[in-house]
């Protein structure tokens, strides 16, 4: 199957996303969108972590299906995907434990970390099950996610409670984490144990899109299946929010089943006017980022904390961009100058042929 443009385009709008709404030149004043959503509901940022997710799993069906098919060991396939996780997690506790390295504190899960274990069992699943087990799995994963924040009682508070401190995931999160938590939080972690689980869910929902993208069909029609799926998702996710609300830092079964249907229309868009229509060059800035999206991601997260802590990034705000506009858009401006500033550096490692594999 000939590699598609539009996967290396959502990838790279997705970081790019994310390296905007995470870098902000003043985080007291930023739009509503590109904030996460307090607690219940989403906005535009919220959108981000569940792309990546989704998009792994897209990925791992292409690729591990070309290389089941070159006739790569089953053995060596395995090795290779376990040594892949491991550097992700590595790469992740190191974002973490930069400036200060202090063990003590050391943030465990994350952002890379959540993305490494949902790549690992995903390419696992795919490797070891059919597409009947994978749906099997899909389903179980939100279902028994689902029962658990319902039902599974919090000791001296009881079950079904669905706020920040109450719910079950917070609960095991201070138990099993501790001092090893999110540090804004402190006790709990938005990446934590319990909701991982809808997040595999979230990486296979990127699997089953992969199986469409390889049903021996023209473009058109893969299309429209993943349109026909989106919308199916879009819904199903509405309705369950009726019960289990839209809460991606509880990464909710109403939130995976949401997300994942704006990443089926969003990615078949993408798929019909860059692939299907040609229209590759204006594509062009978004692949060069989705061609090398974790060494960007490391790189933005290293450099923001380095300007920080030197005390620069709140001196350049206030003498570059604060006189230009008011408050917030001055804020953006910032953020906006920071991504075009990481696709620099994607640019010249696209340019010089540089694409680190991990």
């Amino acid at each position: 199957m000939q590699r598609l443009t539009s996967l290396d385009a959502f990838r790279g709008a997705t970081i790019a996303l994310m390296i905007l709404v995470n870098n902000p030149g003043d985080s007291r004043h930023v739009y509503a969108p590109l904030e996460h959503s307090a607690w219940d509901g989403w906005t535009l940022t919220d959108t981000v972590f569940p792309s990546f997710a989704w998009i792994i799993g897209v990925a791992i069906t292409l690729a591990l299906q070309k290389r089941m098919d070159a006739g790569t060991p089953r053995r060596q396939l395995f090795l290779q995907i376990l040594k892949r996780a491991a550097i992700i997690f590595a790469l992740g506790l190191l974002v973490y434990a930069f400036p200060d390295f202090d063990l003590s504190t050391l943030r465990i899960l994350g952002v890379l970390q959540r993305l490494a274990i949902c790549y690992f069992v995903c390419s696992v699943l795919f490797l070891t099950t059919p597409v009947r087990g994978q749906i099997a799995w899909l389903v179980s994963l939100l279902g028994v996610y689902w029962l658990i924040m319902k039902f599974a009682p919090v000791p001296g508070v009881g079950a079904g409670y669905l706020d920040v401190e109450r719910n079950f995931a917070h609960y095991i999160d201070h138990l099993v984490l501790g001092s090893h938590n999110y540090a804004q939080t402190k006790t709990w972690d938005p990446e934590g144990i319990v909701s991982t689980l809808p997040a595999i869910a979230t990486t296979l929902l990127g699997l089953m899109a992969g199986h469409i993208l390889r049903l021996k069909r023209d473009l058109a029609e893969r299309t429209t299946w993943l349109y026909l799926a989106g919308s199916l998702l879009l819904a199903a996710g509405l309705i369950c929010d009726q019960w289990l609300p839209i809460n991606k830092k509880l990464w909710t079964t109403s939130f995976a089943l949401f997300m994942a249907g704006l990443d089926f229309v969003v990615f078949a868009s993408l798929l019909w006017i860059v692939d299907g229509l040609g229209w590759k060059r204006w594509a062009r800035p978004l692949v060069i980022l989705g061609m090398n999206a974790i060494a960007v991601y490391m790189a933005s997260e290293i450099l923001i904390q380095v300007l920080d802590m030197m005390g620069w990034r709140e001196a350049i705000f206030h003498s570059v961009f604060a006189p230009l506009a008011s408050p917030v858009n001055a804020s953006l401006l910032f953020a906006i100058a920071y991504t075009v500033l990481m696709f620099g550096i994607a640019y010249g490692m696209y340019r010089k042929g540089w694409f680190p594999r991990v």
